[in-house]
C-alpha cells in the first residue's frame, strides 16, 4: 500500500485529520444514480446525469464551507491522575464551540488498548456554547501510561461531510493497584476483619496498653466489658488494648514465574500487591516502621523502613508497576540481601507461592539464621483447582488417577511444610479472595501476643 493511500484510510480509521464523506451524502448519491439511471430508459441524457451529480456536489460543498471551521473548536479533558486497576472511574470532556452553527459530533481518546472502554462517544455541541461529555474507563494492567491525543469528528450543517480534527492533549497515568481492601480497613478495622471471628481479637490477659471504649462485638473477651460505661450508656461497651508501637515489618513480595498464575480476577502477584498494602496500611496505622522489599531472581525494588501514614504513599508509588518476571525466584539471595539492610528485630511476611518455596532446600539454611533475630511468617494463594480435584467423584480410571495424584500433591505439601515449620517458619494458605484478610488478621495477632 503506497503512503498515500496509507494516508488516506488513516483518516476513515480516526487518524489525523481530514475531510470525509458521511454515509448521508453516499446514500444520497447512490439513490440519485439509481434514479438517473432507471430514468435513462425515459430518454434522460448522460449530459443531464452528469449536470445533476455536479449540481448535488456542489450544494454538498456549500454545506462543507458552512460548517464550523476546526479553529473555533476547543477540547478540554480532565483525566484521574492514578487509577486503581479494574475500578471505572469517569472522565470529562469540555467541547467549546465559537461557531454560529451547532453540529452532532464523535470522538475516540486515544487510551491504550489496556484501558477498557466503549467507543466512539456520540454528541451534539450547541452553537457558542461548552459542552460537557462523560464516558467511562477501567484499566485493567497497572504501569505508567502517556496518553496523547484525541480525535474529533464532527458533521457538516446539512450532515454531508465530517471534519476531523486531532488535539495532542498529554496526560500522565498511574494505574495502581485495587486499594479497596486497603480503604475497608482504615474505614473501619474490625468490620474488615469482622469474618475471621476469635481469631482476630485474642490477645494475652495483661499485655497491650490500654486504648480506648467502643462497642461491644461478637468475637471480643466478655472479660474486657466495661461494666461501668455499660450501665451508662445501656449499650455494651468493651476496653480495647492495642500491643506496643513501634515494631518493625518487612513485607517481602515474590515477583517471580509462578506469581504470574491466574486466578479469578487478575493473578497471584495482583492480590499479593493488594494483601501487602492492606497489612502495611494496618502496620503503619498501629504506629509500627514497614520496609518492603519486591523480587525475583533479583531484587527489583526496596523501600527503607520508615512509620506514619505518609509512608503508605511511597510504599504505593515504589510497587504500583511490578510484574512478574519470566525467571525462576531466587530465596537464597533475597534472605542474603535481607540479612544485611535489615538488622534490627522484625516480622517477615513473604508473599508468594507455598508449594515452590518448599523445595528451596538452599533457602532454609538463610532461614534458620534469620530466624534468630526475626519473626517469619509467609502467606500464600491456596490452589483452587488442586483442591477442586481432589473432591471430584472417581467416574472413570483417568478421574480416579487424576484424584489420586491431586491428594498426592496435597499430602507432599502437608509433609514438607511440617519440616519447615519444625524450624519455626510458619506458612499458611488463603483463599484468593481473603488472602489481605488472612495476612492482616495474622498480623494483629503477632502483635497481640507479643511475639515480636
Amino acid at each position: 500500500m503506497t503512503k498515500s493511500l496509507k494516508n488516506l484510510w488513516g483518516r476513515f480509521l480516526f487518524r489525523d485529520r481530514g475531510v470525509i464523506p458521511t454515509k448521508r451524502l453516499l446514500l444520497l448519491y447512490l439513490f440519485i444514480s439509481l434514479v438517473l439511471l432507471s430514468g435513462m430508459g425515459w430518454g434522460i441524457s448522460w449530459r443531464n446525469v452528469i449536470t445533476v451529480n455536479i449540481i448535488v456536489f456542489l450544494i454538498s460543498l456549500v454545506d462543507l464551507l458552512l460548517s464550523p471551521n476546526k479553529k473555533q473548536l476547543f477540547i478540554k479533558r480532565t483525566f484521574p491522575a492514578e487509577l486503581e486497576r479494574g475500578i471505572t472511574y469517569p472522565v470529562q470532556l469540555e467541547i467549546t464551540n465559537h461557531s454560529q452553527h451547532s453540529f452532532s459530533f464523535r470522538l475516540i481518546d486515544g487510551l491504550p488498548q489496556t484501558f477498557e472502554t466503549s467507543f466512539p462517544v456520540f454528541g451534539v455541541a450547541e452553537k457558542e456554547s461548552t459542552t460537557e461529555i462523560t464516558y467511562e474507563t477501567i484499566a485493567l494492567v497497572r504501569g505508567r501510561y502517556e496518553i496523547k491525543k484525541l480525535y474529533f469528528r464532527y458533521s457538516s450543517l446539512l450532515g454531508l461531510w465530517e471534519k476531523q480534527k486531532t488535539d495532542e492533549l498529554m496526560e500522565s497515568v498511574k494505574v495502581i493497584p485495587d486499594l479497596t481492601e486497603t480503604k475497608q480497613y482504615l474505614e473501619n478495622a474490625q468490620k474488615f476483619l469482622v469474618y475471621e471471628g476469635l481469631k482476630i481479637r485474642r490477645q494475652r490477659s495483661g499485655v497491650g496498653d490500654f486504648s480506648k471504649i467502643r462497642s461491644y462485638v461478637v468475637g471480643d473477651d466478655p472479660r474486657k466489658i466495661n461494666w461501668r460505661q455499660t450501665a451508662k450508656l445501656q449499650e455494651v461497651m468493651t476496653n480495647d488494648y492495642e500491643p506496643e508501637h513501634g515494631k518493625y515489618i518487612t513485607i517481602l513480595i515474590d515477583c517471580g514465574r509462578m506469581m504470574g498464575a491466574e486466578l479469578t480476577k487478575g493473578n497471584r502477584l495482583e492480590k499479593a500487591l493488594e494483601a501487602a498494602l492492606t497489612v502495611t496500611a494496618a502496620a503503619l496505622k498501629n504506629g509500627d516502621y514497614v520496609s518492603v522489599l519486591a523480587f525475583s531472581k533479583e531484587i527489583k525494588v526496596f523501600v527503607p523502613p520508615a512509620k506514619g501514614m505518609a509512608h503508605l504513599q511511597t510504599i504505593l508509588h515504589a510497587i504500583y508497576h511490578l510484574n512478574v518476571d519470566a525467571a525462576e525466584s531466587n530465596y537464597a539471595a533475597v534472605l542474603q540481601y535481607l540479612e544485611m539492610v535489615q538488622k534490627k528485630r522484625s516480622l517477615l511476611l513473604l508473599f508468594s507461592d507455598v508449594r515452590t518455596f518448599l523445595h528451596e532446600e538452599s533457602a532454609l539454611a538463610y532461614l534458620k539464621r534469620l530466624r534468630q533475630r526475626h519473626l517469619f511468617l509467609m502467606i500464600g494463594i491456596e490452589d483452587k483447582t488442586l483442591i477442586k480435584r481432589t473432591k471430584e467423584e472417581p467416574l472413570d480410571v483417568q478421574s480416579a488417577m487424576v484424584k489420586s495424584i491431586a491428594q498426592q500433591q496435597i499430602l507432599l505439601k502437608k509433609r514438607e511444610k511440617i519440616k519447615w515449620e519444625k524450624q519455626g517458619l510458619q506458612m499458611i494458605e488463603a483463599r484468593e479472595e481473603k488472602l489481605a484478610i488472612a495476612a492482616v488478621s495474622h498480623y494483629i495477632d503477632i502483635m497481640n501476643q507479643n511475639l515480636l
